[in-house]
């Protein structure tokens, strides 16, 4: 009975301590208020905020160069035969410091227009995040092609409009994929060549000599990356990915 009471008592001192702190409680210094004249203005502003941060990574990945970039050093990771070297994280960090690379001038861009007004207040979170369209809208219309873009508007039916300024974003996106997608696999075709003719040079040779049973892909390696070394192979990789971007 003791305990019972006792804890009946102690209920009771956190419901009353409950009831005293959800009215507004100004101590000294300190404002507390439960619920009582919030904003629903900047309640949805930073579930809008949160939502765009939960989408970043798809952004940085779907809405840049980084697509193109690491589609192309994977091509190249297959036409030297070396399977998993360089590794996936090297690939993708490589890829991603060059998407920074290349994004550089929209990425100031952005905090420019859109961060500084908006940590100082000159902007709500609204017109951040319009800012922000409107700068990766400017990349992306400047690498998308017409024809990905007419795609969509021959699905829906809708009649397409004379300027791309007037393309939804939701049809300019996945159109900047495929036309990103399109340009680095004809990249990779190019990549390939060489090292195609190279193993062809290496099957004939051992066919001639009569080693049918050693795999040419195992002889054609060593040679494979002593031609990607003495070419500086890298360089000129990161070099045809870079200006790409400049056409």
């Amino acid at each position: 009975m003791k305990f019972t009471a006792r804890a009946a008592l102690i209920l009771w001192s956190l419901l009353m301590t409950g009831s005293a702190f959800a009215q507004n409680t100004n101590l000294p210094g300190v404002n507390v208020n439960f619920g009582q004249g919030t904003n629903l203005v900047d309640t949805m502003e930073v579930l809008l905020l949160f939502t765009v941060l939960t989408l970043a990574p798809a952004i940085v990945i779907l809405c840049t160069s980084f697509t193109r970039i690491v589609v192309v050093l994977s091509f190249m990771r297959q036409a030297l035969g070396t399977q998993n070297m360089p590794p996936n994280q090297l690939l993708i960090g490589f890829a991603l410091f060059l998407s920074i690379f290349v994004m550089m001038p929209t990425g100031e861009s952005i905090y420019k227009n859109s961060i500084v007004p908006y940590q100082a207040k000159q902007i709500d979170a609204t017109q951040a995040l319009k800012g922000l369209e409107t700068d990766l809208r400017a990349f992306m219309e400047k690498h998308v092609r017409k024809a990905d873009i007419g795609l969509f508007y021959d699905v829906t039916g809708a009649p397409a409009p004379d300027d791309i300024k007037a393309v939804p974003t939701h049809y300019v996106i996945p159109a900047f994929i495929i036309s990103e997608l399109k340009t680095a696999f004809q990249i990779g075709f190019l990549l390939y060549i060489p090292f195609i003719v190279l193993d062809m040079v290496v099957a004939s040779v051992l066919m001639a000599m009569g080693m049918m049973m050693l795999p040419p892909m195992l002889v054609s390696m060593p040679f494979k990356l002593l031609l990607f070394v003495l070419v500086d192979g890298w360089q000129l990789v990161t070099g045809a990915i870079l200006r790409s971007f400049n056409t």
